[in-house]
C-alpha cells in the first residue's frame, strides 16, 4: 500500500510526536503533553474535514474511540497514562485527540486503503490493545473500552435495521444542542401544522380516495419504504397514482441515469423546451394519477408521516433504498444532516428542472443554514410552486 497508508508487512508507521515536532525523550520514548492533543472542539473539526474530504477522494479512514467514561472521577487520569502508547502508534498524518473531553480519546487514522481497511481495523485494534497492556497493565488497560468506526460505511440495501454512524458525525450532536429550542418549535409546527391540515382536508382525502377506487383497482394509498435521518427506514405513505403491480425497473433504470448526470432533456418533444429531468411520459401512471402528481395532491398523505415524526413539513425528500444505494459518498449527507420533509428548497426552486446534484446541493444549504424563518419562507413559497405545476410531472 502506497501513499501513506498503513503497511501491512512493516507493521504501523510511528510519529515522532503527537505536534509532529520530532522531539524525542532522552529515555527513546515520544514525549507527551496534554496540550499537545486536540481539544474536543478542534478534534471534531478534524473529524468533519477529514470526513468530507473521505466523501471526495474515497479514501477511507478509521476512527478509533477510546473510552473510559465508565470510571467516574478516573478517566482522565486512565487516559492520561495511555498517551505514551497512542502517540508512538500514531503518524503525522493521523490526529489524536478529545473526542468526549476528559472521557473519550479519540484517533483518525487516516488513508487507510478501501480494499483492506476492515484487515487494518483489525490490526489497529490489537496493537493498541498490546501497548496499553504493556504501558499500563492489562487491568487498567481493562477499563478502556477501544471502539472503531470506518469511514466510508458499508451500507445493505437489504439491511432494514442499518443507521448511520452517529459517532462519525458529532458535530450534529453539538448543532442539535446549540439550537434545542428552535428544533423544539419546528416539531410544534410539524405537529400543529399537520394535525389542522388533516382535519381541514378530510372532504378533499375523501374525494380523492373515491376517485381512486372507481377509477383504477388497487388501494387508495400506496406505501413505500423510504430513508428518514441517518438512514432510519419508514413507510412513505401518497394516493396511489398508478396502475396495480407494476413493475419498478423503469423508474430504478431513470434514477441510476439521473444520479450520473446521463439524463438530460429526455422525454421532450421540443428540443428548445426547458430541461425536464423526469420521467414525463411514464406508462405505470393513471390517468387520474396524473392529475394528482400535476397538483401534487398524491403528496397530502405524509401529512400523517410528519404527524408522527417521520418526515417534518419542511425538508429533503426521501430517497428509497435503492435510490440511496446509487449515491455518491457526498449525496449521503442530504439524507442523514435533517429530517426529511414534504417541501423543501427542491420544490420552490425549479423541482424537476434540475440536476440531481444541484437539487442535493440545495438540500446540504437547507441542512447548513437551517433557521426557523427559513421554514417559514419555503413554507410560504409552496403553494405558489404547486399552482404553478411548475417541473411537475
Amino acid at each position: 500500500m502506497n501513499g501513506g497508508n498503513w503497511s501491512m508487512a512493516t507493521g504501523l508507521t510511528k510519529a515522532t510526536s503527537i505536534s509532529g515536532t520530532g522531539a524525542h525523550h532522552p529515555t527513546g520514548q515520544s514525549r507527551v503533553s496534554v496540550k499537545a492533543v486536540s481539544s474536543e472542539e478542534v478534534f471534531h473539526t478534524t473529524l468533519t474535514i477529514e470526513r468530507r474530504r473521505a466523501e471526495r477522494c474515497r479514501k477511507p479512514f478509521v476512527l478509533m474511540l477510546l473510552d473510559a467514561h465508565h470510571e467516574n472521577g478516573t478517566a482522565k487520569a486512565i487516559l492520561r497514562g495511555a498517551l505514551a502508547s497512542l502517540t508512538a502508534l500514531v503518524r503525522e498524518t493521523d490526529a489524536l485527540g478529545w473526542y468526549k473531553h476528559g472521557a473519550i480519546l479519540g484517533i483518525i487514522f487516516t488513508e487507510v486503503g478501501d480494499h483492506t481497511r476492515d484487515l487494518i481495523a483489525d490490526v489497529l485494534r490489537t496493537k493498541v490493545s498490546n501497548r496499553l497492556c504493556q504501558q499500563l497493565g492489562s487491568e487498567t488497560a481493562g477499563k478502556i473500552v477501544i471502539s472503531l468506526h470506518i469511514f466510508p460505511e458499508h451500507w445493505d440495501r437489504n439491511d432494514s435495521d442499518w443507521r448511520a454512524n452517529s459517532k462519525l458525525y458529532p458535530e450534529f450532536k453539538s448543532q442539535g444542542a446549540g439550537k434545542g429550542i428552535s428544533r423544539a418549535i419546528k416539531r410544534a409546527m410539524d405537529i400543529g401544522g399537520s394535525a389542522a391540515l388533516l382535519i381541514l382536508l378530510l372532504p378533499v382525502f375523501a374525494a380523492i380516495a373515491a376517485v381512486i377506487k372507481l377509477t383504477s383497482e388497487g388501494p387508495v394509498l400506496f406505501r413505500q419504504e423510504r430513508m428518514g435521518r441517518f438512514g432510519a427506514r419508514f413507510k412513505f405513505l401518497k394516493f396511489r397514482s398508478m396502475y396495480l403491480n407494476n413493475a419498478p425497473t423503469i423508474h430504478q433504470e431513470y434514477v441510476r441515469e439521473f444520479i450520473a448526470g446521463k439524463q438530460t432533456a429526455a422525454n421532450q418533444a421540443d428540443a428548445e423546451s426547458p430541461t425536464v429531468y423526469k420521467i414525463t411520459n411514464d406508462p405505470r401512471v393513471t390517468p387520474v394519477g396524473r392529475l394528482l402528481r400535476k397538483t401534487s395532491l398524491d403528496e397530502l398523505p405524509q401529512l400523517w408521516n410528519v404527524l408522527v415524526g417521520e418526515m417534518s413539513l419542511v425538508g429533503p425528500r426521501p430517497p428509497v433504498p435503492y435510490e440511496y444505494e446509487v449515491y455518491d459518498h457526498w449525496h449521503r449527507r442530504r439524507v442523514l444532516e435533517v429530517q426529511p420533509g414534504i417541501t423543501g428548497l427542491w420544490q420552490v426552486n425549479g423541482r424537476s428542472r434540475t440536476t440531481f446534484d444541484e437539487m442535493v446541493r440545495l438540500d446540504l444549504h437547507y441542512a447548513t443554514n437551517w433557521s426557523l424563518w427559513l421554514d417559514v419562507q419555503i413554507l410560504l413559497a409552496t403553494p405558489k410552486a404547486v399552482l404553478s405545476s411548475s417541473g411537475a410531472y
